[in-house]
């Protein structure tokens, strides 16, 4: 039994591709191997490769493939993406692939690789990539799928078609959700809709903003409050140990800065100085927590940085 997200998962077109989370990159993507090679594309496996670094250190890492294509995501591995990149990229483009359809001509053909949050790769995975697509560009095409292309190298960015494509439209969405609910029993959703509103019965559902907001989510926007309230050591002590809980229950470090960012920019939405410079400290993090490895620093450090704008600017 297959997950909804992909049995429907429709067969369409997609290289760099920006698109933000949800709207369909991987649709695009497999629409377009299956395109280029056909229905076999589907047919997948998932094998386990063992890589050694420089310390003698053994890694596994997963790759889901067919025999045209491969999927990673080499950012799982942290710092030793690169040891990922250059093994495994060398591996695949070192060998030719060859179609045999035609009997009297046989063909080449390329490979595809492609390499989920690649915004993640550190820079010396991207370097290694970018030697990888400079040496064996007529063996593999690569395919990065990011949410954004600010952590990608210039080089990676010139040598790349950049495909962004914005979120679905509400049209697009209740499209999609009609014919699932056509095809599907929705006994358990309409279940959990009531469940949601014995708990709130002051639920809207014509209202445009977020119906029910996720546990993490309330937390966040508590620890906007709370840095709104106090500019002080202590209460910097407490969104330390909030971070540190949040970190810990995987929740994405940029995902935290986005939240808190828009979340303080809502509570001071009337001084245009304060949100700007909010802004201007937040994309200064953005970046170092790209290229730092300890997410934990970064945040705190722009708590402590929208305490003090906001001591002085308030």
């Amino acid at each position: 039994m297959s997950l909804w997200v992909d049995k429907y998962l429709r067969r369409l077109s997609s290289f760099i591709s920006i698109w933000p989370s949800g709207s369909g990159k991987k649709t695009r993507i497999y629409c377009t191997l299956n395109e280029i090679f056909g229905p076999q594309v589907e047919k997948l496996k998932i094998d386990v490769k063992n890589f050694v670094t420089s310390s003698n250190r053994k890694l596994e890492f997963n790759v889901l493939s067919s025999s045209n294509h491969l999927e990673i995501t080499p950012s799982d591995m942290g710092n030793n993406d690169r040891v990922v990149i250059q093994d495994l990229l060398k591996d695949v483009a070192s060998t030719e692939q060859v179609d045999f359809a035609n009997q009297s001509r046989a063909k080449h053909r390329f490979k595809i690789v492609i390499i989920n949050e690649a915004d993640s790769l550190s820079r010396d995975a991207q370097a290694a990539l970018r030697r990888t697509m400079e040496k064996y560009s007529s063996n593999i095409r690569l395919i990065l799928v990011c949410n954004s292309i600010s952590n990608i190298i210039a080089p990676i960015k010139s040598r790349t078609l950049l495909v962004r494509i914005p979120s679905p439209s509400v049209d697009n969405i209740n499209h999609i959700l009609g014919h699932v609910a056509e095809k599907e029993n929705l006994r358990r959703c309409l279940l959990s809709f009531e469940t949601i509103s014995m708990q709130n019965e002051t639920i809207n559902v014509r209202s445009d903003v977020a119906k029910i907001a996720l546990d993490w989510e309330a937390i966040i926007r508590n620890m906007a409050i709370s840095i709104q309230k106090n500019q002080n050591v202590a209460t910097l002590a407490k969104t330390r140990v909030v971070l540190y809980e949040l970190l810990s229950h995987c929740i994405p470090a940029r995902i935290i800065l986005k939240t808190l960012l828009f979340d303080l920019i809502d509570i001071f939405s009337n001084n245009n100085e304060l949100v700007s410079e909010l802004i201007n400290q937040a994309s200064i993090f953005d970046e170092r927590l790209s290229l730092g490895s300890k997410s934990i620093f970064h945040l705190e450090g722009f708590v402590a940085k929208s305490m003090v704008s906001i001591s002085n600017l308030k």
